[in-house]
């Protein structure tokens, strides 16, 4: 007499008989365990392997292909956002000492006088008027998306922060700087600019019109009043050179050539913020 045929049961879920079988491995899948194929199904399991063995897509210049829109732009722009309307809330004095303070290091709020925080915290806040909010954040938009989708998010928001240090290493170093308190995304905005310029020329397109608006705007910073063209000439500087290290990477060990300039500069940057603590612990600055 035969032995009755064993009842077939998912490998993942022993508890539950599965008459569907994977088209790939033949093992017996349970509802939650299946996945739509072209014909039939497959289980988990081979859906798995099968991506592990698929290289990630990639952009014209290395960066991972994101999904979901330039999310790294949008977030940007909604702390802006936030941080300017909470200025009307927050202690004055908290808010001061987020801005980035170019005073002697004896002063509480002076950037030399710990509060390191300055560089970054200060490209997030804006004057209380809402013109210089919406010109920066207008900017950030037609520059950000692009950047974003050719760079990727990760190189792109490494991109934006050292542009944001490389402004207010301007704002702090330049000439006619000592005892200015400077807020606002101009300087990583100006590097948003200067990679703009220097990625669409390494595509191939004409980049004269994005010359045309660095041009014009580093003019408004020389001739308007209250505008730090320190801090936007600071931006353009290391925007440009990180856009520079990511366009022209060999293909070959794009990456790794990539990342070790974005880490170089984020060192040299580093180190002119140091330099300017120093120097703004000197007597008579």
């Amino acid at each position: 007499m035969s032995s009755p045929t064993p009842v077939p049961v998912c490998p993942r879920h022993p508890q539950r008989e599965s008459y569907v079988r994977c088209q790939r491995c033949e093992r017996p899948a349970c509802p939650e365990c299946q996945r739509p194929a072209a014909v039939g199904v497959q289980c988990v399991d081979c859906v798995a392997a099968q991506h592990r063995g698929t290289r990630a897509a990639r952009t014209v210049l290395g960066g991972a292909v994101a999904q979901g829109g330039p999310k790294v732009t949008i977030g940007v722009i909604a702390a802006c956002v936030v941080m300017f309307a909470a200025q009307f809330v927050l202690p004055a004095a908290l808010y001061d000492r987020l801005m980035l303070v170019n005073f002697p290091s004896f002063h509480p709020y002076a950037f030399a006088a710990g509060n390191w925080w300055q560089p970054l915290t200060s490209a997030f806040l804006h004057a209380p008027t809402p013109i210089h909010l919406l010109f920066n954040m207008y900017a950030l938009w037609l520059t950000g998306p692009f950047l974003e989708q050719v760079l990727g998010r990760a190189r792109f928001a490494a991109l934006y922060v050292l542009s944001a240090l490389g402004g207010a290493a301007g704002a702090l170093l330049l000439p006619g700087t000592a005892g200015t308190a400077v807020v606002g995304a101009s300087g990583a905005v100006f590097g948003l600019f200067a990679a703009t310029f220097v990625v669409t020329r390494r595509l191939g397109r004409q980049a004269g019109q994005v010359a045309v608006l660095i041009a014009l705007n580093l003019a408004f910073g020389f001739f308007l009043s209250n505008v730090s063209w320190q801090g936007h000439v600071g931006g353009l500087l290391a925007g440009g050179v990180v856009a520079a290290v990511l366009a022209h990477a060999p293909r070959e060990r794009r990456s790794l050539v990539q990342w070790s300039g974005v880490g170089v500069v984020a060192v040299v940057l580093l180190g002119l913020l140091v330099l300017a603590a120093a120097r703004m612990q000197t007597p008579g600055f």
